[in-house]
């Protein structure tokens, strides 16, 4: 019980001046009964020189006495008590609640009716806390970097290596979107970051190709002669021969430890898909990778004791490829289904769990923290990034965007297969405009089925050209990539179809990245709803214009303002009421050098 609350007059005295106040309670005595002496030495904690309390039956006075404090009690029978206590340091009381709480680095308590900082008693603790202890340690031990926060690949080299590099030098780690691009291109950006980090922690984009699996299989080979130890697997719908070569590749033993020099992260959203990533490589992947000479056959018997994936990514409302599942189902079963793996297979430690898709601010990391993640990856809002290999007008249009203006479109490397991505709809005709062809190529056998009033509305409104002409490029483009491709398009005029509709699909992407006006209308655009969240979150604040969104800026403050965000969630658990203001975590600016 509070012994000011439970006062009917209280003075406070501060040198000559006098502070009155009027609680207007009642059992002062039960109070003291319960409180005892420390919690009347509690109220000179503020640095009063004496407080006075009087209720009907009791004035109690307490008064600094040389070092410690005497209390005079006097009843209403008359009878007089005087007593010397020691003081007991209780640290300092709270007295702007929401400052305290968004400064991670001061501890908080809660004990005898208010908000404290210091050493003392407390039934209620708001630890300190910092950006680089969240998550699991062992993601930074085993990553060698200072935060459980990742830069997630954006495909078409939008995850640049400006901004691969940017995280790597101040302790982050960050994919290279290598997924999309050509082999040369990828040459290029794996050479970029290798010779600006040198052995830091980087990463680099593994997406799966099912069309064209030669092209996943010579980008293994590059990742292989460039020393890339870090792999992000995406768009996986299954185990292939080339992530598991990756991952095996110098797989060895030392002192009876299993030792792969190499990482796979695979960012998954279905438990089915997620299930061959956490256990070891199956048996007949294993003997063919031997079989091939990729593998010795001791080094295929140390392969049955490792899963696939140490990482795996739970990727949920996310840009680009993506089932929008909640992030709120996807954390914890995969959670479950990583223990449950890890106790089956005897792993000593259990395949970690991260959280991507809608991460757009401190309060989502904290709340996929709580979850279990032991570490978060974001996506969209990094495009707005001024290290992004995206284009000045891709950035402005993603500033403007809510978080309801997505929505899913025909993605260019599966477009047969009706798989969709998730594109920013604000701004952008591609999603409608991709949809129709892909109406077309279901409804129709060939281009020359095509009606003619529908062939040049596609023509006009859509490609801007003959599809003649787009069939030339198409044609030139395939013969020095896949003349296979040719060769299955002269005999299955769907196909040919498909290729000219890709050419489209494949275009935009580029179309946006190069910031060509001309075809803004067309621009595709991969972004998720957290983009619409983080710049609600950022409105009005220094991090709101485009030129100081940095990825590390973001990262930096994501990261800071979880921790508040969490601080704010323990103290919600205690009697007090936390002020609304709490909860609004402004982006922490790291100080200047």
């Amino acid at each position: 019980m509070n012994l000011l609350s439970s006062a009917r007059s209280v003075r406070i005295f501060r040198g000559d001046a006098a502070e009155e106040q009027a609680p207007g309670g009642s059992g002062l005595a039960r109070a003291l009964d319960q409180g005892g002496a420390d919690a009347l030495v509690a109220l000179l904690a503020d640095g009063a020189d004496g407080v006075e309390l009087e209720d009907a039956d009791v004035t109690i006075r307490v008064e600094r006495s040389g070092g410690g404090a005497r209390v005079s009690t006097r009843w209403s029978t008359g009878e007089h008590h005087v007593q010397d206590v020691p003081m007991v340091t209780r640290g300092r009381p709270v007295r702007d609640l929401v400052a305290a709480l968004h400064d991670p680095a001061r501890a908080l308590r809660w004990h005898d009716g208010r908000w404290w900082e210091g050493e003392g008693p407390a039934e209620l603790v708001v630890p300190a806390m910092r950006a680089d202890q969240l998550g699991a340690p062992s993601f930074r031990a085993d990553h060698g970097v200072r935060y459980n926060y990742v830069a997630g690949a954006m495909a078409g080299g939008i995850a640049s290596p400006e901004l691969v590099t940017a995280m790597s030098r101040a302790g982050y780690l960050g994919y290279f979107g290598a997924g999309g691009l050509p082999v040369e291109a990828v040459r290029d950006g794996v050479r970029a970051i290798k010779t600006a980090v040198g052995e830091k922690p980087a990463g680099f984009n593994l997406l799966h190709n099912p069309a064209e699996p030669g092209v996943e299989e010579a980008t293994v080979d590059l990742f292989l002669e460039h020393g890339c130890h870090e792999v992000d697997a995406s768009a996986f719908m299954g185990l292939t021969p080339a992530v598991v070569r990756y991952r095996l590749h110098g797989i060895h033993e030392v002192d009876g430890r299993i030792v792969t020099p190499n990482r796979v992260s695979a960012k998954v959203s279905r438990p089915e898909v997620a299930e061959p990533f956490l256990r070891p490589a199956p048996a007949k992947l294993l003997d063919g990778l031997v079989a091939a000479g990729h593998l010795t056959a001791r080094q295929a018997e140390l392969a049955r004791k490792v899963p696939v994936a140490e990482d795996i990514t739970a990727e949920a409302d996310s840009g680009g490829h993506t089932d929008r599942r909640p992030l709120s189902v996807l954390v914890p079963l995969f959670r479950r289904l990583s223990a449950r793996i890890a106790t089956e297979e005897g792993y000593a430690v259990r395949p970690r769990i991260g959280a991507a898709g809608g991460i757009g601010d401190p309060s989502t990391i904290a709340a996929a923290l709580t979850l279990g993640a032991d570490y978060v990856m974001t996506g969209s809002i990094n495009q707005a990034a001024f290290e992004a290999g995206t284009s000045g007008t891709v950035r402005e249009m993603l500033a403007q965007a809510g978080y309801a203006d997505v929505t899913m479109g025909p993605a260019p490397d599966m477009f047969e297969m009706g798989v969709q991505v998730q594109v920013l709809s604000r701004g952008t005709m591609y999603a409608q405009r991709a949809a129709r062809l892909y109406e077309v190529y279901r409804a129709y056998a060939s281009i020359d089925d095509i009606p003619v009033a529908d062939r040049e509305r596609i023509e006009k409104q859509i490609l801007q050209r003959p599809l003649a002409d787009v069939w030339a490029e198409t044609e030139a483009f395939w013969a020095g990539r896949d003349p296979r491709e040719l060769e299955r398009a002269r005999t299955d005029r769907r196909h040919q179809m498909a290729l000219c509709f890709r050419w489209y699909l494949g275009l935009s992407s580029r179309w946006a990245r190069a910031g060509d006006t001309a075809r803004k209308r067309d621009y595709q655009i991969w972004c998720g709803p957290a983009m619409g969240l983080f710049n609600d979150w950022v409105r009005g604040t220094w991090l709101e214009p485009l030129p100081s969104r940095s990825v590390v800026t973001i990262a930096d403050a994501m990261m800071h303002g979880a921790c508040v965000a969490l601080r704010v969630q323990i103290a919600t658990a205690g009697p007090a009421l936390v002020p609304e203001a709490a909860w609004r975590v402004e982006p922490w600016r790291a100080p200047a050098a």
